[in-house]
């Protein structure tokens, strides 16, 4: 029977991103767990963000494409329970050593999230049109 890590790293796959002998700490989890997570967890994240503008019940669809990606990085930036929800979907997929080496410095990891997620948004905005 698999352990609950084994799955996880299964499922998350392979790093994504340059990783050598010169690479950050920070980098390094990021390019490992972070991006792999991101790109595993893409569908969801675009289905909550999808909910999240049919629950604000804005103009999203008559905005500019430079106001959508204001609205989105705002919106990711200042709303606590979208980035809660976001983090949320992203540390769960951690392993236990993962988790520990990110609450080592989660301030930081949780900016490095959140970029990585308002980014991966901007570039598939044509999906909430």
């Amino acid at each position: 029977m698999q352990t609950r890590t084994q799955t996880i790293l299964e499922l998350r796959g392979t790093s994504l991103g340059t990783i050598n002998i010169e690479t950050s700490e920070p980098e390094f989890f990021q390019n490992t767990v972070l991006r792999p997570i991101l790109k595993f967890q893409n569908e969801l994240i675009i289905a909550v963000f999808q909910e999240y503008i049919s629950i604000c019940k804005n103009k999203y669809t008559t905005f500019s494409i430079d106001k959508k990606m204001a609205f989105v990085e705002n919106s990711i930036t200042k709303d606590v329970n979208l980035k809660n929800t976001f983090k949320g979907i992203v540390i769960g997929l951690f392993t236990s050593k993962e988790f520990e080496i990110y609450s080592k410095n989660s301030s930081h990891y949780n900016k490095r999230i959140m970029a990585m997620i308002v980014e991966r948004i901007k570039s598939q905005l044509q999906i909430f049109e």
